[in-house]
This record gives C-alpha cells, sequence and structure tokens, in this order.
C-alpha cells in the first residue's frame, strides 16, 4: 500500500461523525490515549472502529471522502470501495481521505456482530456485548474500551503495544482483567500479558 499518511484528530474525526446514525469507536492507540486521558506516543494512522452490519450507512455517509479497501487484507493492495459493493470477510480495512489529492487520514476496520453481541473476526468464541464494547470520552468522543483494543493488540504485539497495555492496566477491573486473560488465551497462549493478568478461567 502507498501513499502519504496524516492521520486526523480524533476530534477531528468526531466532528466529522457527529451526525452518524451508526455506532462508531476510535481504535487503536487514540483509543488508549482517550482512556488514560494523556498522550502516550506518535501515531502513523488513526482506526476507526464500525461493526460490518453497518457499512452500508457508512459507505453512504463519507460518499464525500475518497475510499479504498485492503483487498486482499495485510498484502500491500488497495482497489475502490465502490458504492453499493457489500464488503464480506475476511475484508474488513478501509482506508480513507477527504479528497484524491489528501492524505490518508483516517482507517475504518469493520469488526462483527450477531444480534446484541460483538465478535472477534479473528476468534468467534471471543464475545462481548456491544453495549460493553465501548467508552466515551469526557470530550463526548466514543473509544474502543481498552479491554478491546488490548486484545487487539496482544497477538502481534509491538513495542507501541507494550506502552498501550502498560498504560491501560490500570484501568481495569477485575471482571475486565478475567475477560482479557481468557481472550487473550485463546488467540495467544503462553502470552507474556498473562502473566500480569488473574489466571484463565477453566469455564
Amino acid at each position: 500500500m502507498s501513499g502519504r499518511w496524516v492521520p486526523e484528530r480524533p476530534e477531528d474525526v468526531a466532528a466529522v461523525f457527529a451526525e452518524a446514525d451508526f455506532p462508531w469507536w476510535i481504535a487503536g492507540g487514540y483509543a488508549i490515549e482517550l482512556a488514560v486521558g494523556r498522550e502516550l506516543r506518535a501515531h502513523g494512522d488513526l482506526d476507526v472502529l464500525v461493526l460490518r452490519r453497518d457499512q452500508a450507512r457508512v459507505r453512504d455517509f463519507l460518499a464525500g471522502w475518497d475510499l479504498y479497501v485492503a483487498d486482499p487484507p495485510g498484502r500491500g493492495e488497495l482497489r475502490p470501495w465502490c458504492s453499493g459493493e457489500v464488503l464480506r470477510p475476511p475484508l474488513h480495512d478501509i482506508w480513507c481521505r477527504r479528497t484524491l489529492e489528501a492524505p490518508w487520514s483516517v482507517q475504518l476496520m469493520l469488526d462483527e456482530a450477531e444480534g446484541t453481541q460483538w465478535v472477534s473476526r479473528r476468534a468467534p468464541e471471543v464475545r462481548l456485548p456491544v453495549d460493553r464494547l465501548g467508552r466515551t470520552s469526557e470530550t463526548g468522543i466514543p473509544y474502543l474500551a481498552p479491554v478491546v483494543q488490548l486484545f487487539h493488540k496482544a497477538k502481534a504485539t509491538r513495542e507501541k503495544d507494550e506502552t498501550d497495555f502498560e498504560a491501560a492496566l490500570p484501568l481495569l477491573d477485575a471482571a475486565a482483567c478475567v475477560w482479557l486473560a481468557n481472550a487473550i488465551n485463546v488467540i495467544a497462549p503462553g502470552h507474556p500479558w498473562l502473566r500480569r493478568l488473574p489466571p484463565v478461567s477453566k469455564t
């Protein structure tokens, strides 16, 4: 994938999505910063998570933007996301810029849901009620709950993910820690973060 990235700020994204008729959450490292209430590090992009079932409304809402889907995911290829096109798994990663000449500024991520349950696209047995998927910052910006964001980061942990884990861990209550430990054990048994979390439940 090519092109220059100049990520939007969370407050700018919140202004764009202020009238959205679907749920959305700032994700990635910015979600952790919104949770802890301070900047932690530099960011190369800005992620926004939406539910796959809302994609038609998302596409219509961003009709004035230049939108490209990573197809196949993670292989370095982009193609336009055409109006009316339904993106099915495994497609989930959409690059967004305000105009054709503008830098990339938002990365949309499509996640799965069944009824009232969010379902991890990496491991369908990992679930959480949709109404517990996010939080709202003091300034009114929706962001992905730290426990869910840390689960996403656990699969291929980088230095920046360690920074985010250390910052977010004190925010997790006992129930969140148990959920995270069980979820990480599904995708990465033996992950070093598990030593900092409660023992994995056997039930």
